[in-house]
């Protein structure tokens, strides 16, 4: 009892000092306050940036495979000689489909540049068009809301038919039902014969919204097997239970052999695993915090410096008071916990300012952009821990001279 009404009093002596000397503390809580802000701001912004992309993979199966000549992910291959790999092949994708066993679904996909769209309403402007075969519907975990996606015929032939993203139907159609509309494309009139549901924002790569799909043989009809235009990926998801080793096995054994590789030549080409890019997500993020980290430990340090120059003046300015109190029977350690109280809530209060403008700043951001900000109880957790031990560290040096202070030259220095 006789230690807890002692930290009861030292802890008003502390608010008592801040409360008299309003100024000198506002200028304190500063330095703290940009250290804890730029900390919680930075690993808000990541977490946030993480769990949208997490969000927006969530759909996508860990095993599917982008097999074609570039690696998602940092590699050993010089990039001359990446450059030299050759582009993945209709005939390949048609092989595989044929002679792995353990292909659950198989697309032949193409990345190409953006085109406008036009319809008889309107006109939508750079649009990302993603050519596919009819099976990557299921391997991308794609939801039509009317209509259909298109067929294996549809598919094999190279129809031009179109699937609309959420948003580009509205642009296009406004106030009308797409299903059994005409758009143009490439100089050509395709079908509308479906539109996807809306999917929202999306924090890695773009949304559905913003995309339209049509077969990839009808590009690969367009444009010829090599285009400048286009590259070719081929998309693979195993079957379920199957193991992801053997699975990219089976398909690097049938694609070297497809290419007349012999045993002492390298792959050219690459098998890109969602879940390796998963991983390859995970180190950015991580690099992004300790970034962070050490960008505001230079802001924490200077409110560290600032904090224990304004205690080391306190006690300067108290010198008298604690050379009364001690001649009136105070101990060592009550001077110390006064002192040391005092340094910690004034870091706890800037830690907390910070902490706040952070959630304001987050209600904002989220208020007025497509994406969400995120500040979670851990990382305010976090912010307040490190305030106060930061406080508490600051305080120490300030606290350990004034609990040492004699008695009667501290009462003599204020006479």
């Amino acid at each position: 009892m006789i230690y807890l009404k002692l930290i009861k009093e030292s802890l008003l002596f502390a608010l008592n000092a801040l409360r008299t000397n309003k100024l000198r503390t506002l200028l304190s809580l500063l330095g703290v306050t940009v250290g804890i802000f730029s900390i919680i701001a930075v690993l808000a912004a990541v977490d946030s940036m993480d769990k949208g992309i997490r969000k927006d993979l969530a759909g996508m199966d860990n095993s599917m495979l982008n097999i074609f000549q570039y690696s998602f992910s940092p590699t050993d291959v010089p990039k001359w000689k990446i450059e030299q790999f050759p582009d993945m092949k209709y005939d390949e994708y048609d092989y595989l489909k044929r002679n792995v066993a353990s292909i659950d679904r198989i697309s032949f996909n193409y990345f190409t540049n953006s085109q406008n769209i036009k319809s008889e309403f309107a006109t939508a402007n750079d649009v990302s068009i993603s050519p596919c075969s009819f099976d990557y519907q299921y391997i991308d975990n794609i939801k039509v809301e009317k209509g259909r996606f298109f067929n294996e015929s549809e598919d094999a032939s190279g129809s031009s038919v179109i699937v609309l993203g959420y948003e580009i139907a509205e642009v296009l159609f406004p106030n009308v039902n797409p299903i059994g509309q005409t758009v143009r494309l490439y100089g050509k009139r395709f079908d509308v014969i479906g539109v996807l549901e809306k999917q929202g924002s999306s924090s890695f790569g773009q949304s559905k919204d913003l995309q339209v799909f049509i077969p990839s043989n009808f590009l690969r009809q367009y444009y010829g097997e090599n285009s400048n235009y286009l590259t070719p990926v081929i998309v693979a998801k195993p079957k379920k239970g199957f193991d992801s080793d053997i699975f990219k096995d089976d398909i690097t054994l049938k694609l070297r052999t497809f290419r007349g590789l012999k045993p002492s030549d390298i792959d050219n080409f690459f098998l890109n695993e969602f879940a390796g890019l998963t991983q390859f997500i995970d180190n950015i993020v991580g690099s992004l915090n300790l970034v962070g980290w050490i960008i505001s430990a230079f802001s924490l340090l200077v409110g560290g410096f600032g904090i224990a120059n304004i205690m080391f003046v306190s006690v300067k300015e108290r010198t008298h008071i604690i050379g009364i109190q001690k001649a009136l029977g105070a101990k060592n350690h009550f001077i110390l916990y006064q002192f040391l109280f005092e340094a910690v809530i004034l870091s706890f209060i800037g830690g907390l300012v910070g902490v706040v403008l952070v959630y304001l700043i987050a209600i904002v951001v989220t208020s007025l952009s497509s994406f969400e900000f995120v500040l979670s109880f851990t990382n305010v957790i976090i912010g307040l821990s490190l305030a106060s031990f930061i406080g508490l560290i600051s305080g120490i040096l300030p606290a350990l001279s004034a609990s040492k202070l004699d008695p009667v030259e501290a009462i003599r220095s204020g006479m």
